[in-house]
């Protein structure tokens, strides 16, 4: 299960990468969500996907799974909600101010500096 979760992550990553290269903004905003989602899944398969042992601890329990990177990325969805509806926010805005979502030519740079 790890080598195919390895697969995605690597899979997440590249189209992000991709995405945020682009002169779109809003194609960067995608590519910061993927991102995003690639580091969750990354911290996931890090801390184990055997699933055998319930992370909770009670009486008389020997063997129990880490409930750290759970937490860490319920916390990092969380984040990562708030900025991406902050990214949206500001797209929207800069897109009703300059009619373009264009990042040269927001700069003031011209189409024709490649």
């Amino acid at each position: 299960m790890e080598i195919i979760m390895a697969f995605v992550i690597g899979l997440l990553f590249t189209a992000a990468v991709y995405l945020m290269l682009s002169r779109s903004l809003l194609r960067i905003i995608i590519g910061t969500g993927l991102l995003s989602h690639g580091a969750h899944l990354l911290i996931l398969t890090m801390g184990g996907l055997d699933g055998k042992a319930p992370p909770v601890l009670t009486d008389g329990v020997t063997d129990f799974a880490d409930p750290l990177p759970q937490a860490l990325i319920l916390t990092a969805i969380v984040i990562s909600f708030g900025v991406t509806a902050f990214f949206l926010v500001l797209a929207y805005r800069s897109y009703q101010e300059l009619d373009t979502d264009d990042i040269s030519a927001m700069k003031g740079g011209s189409e024709d500096d490649e």
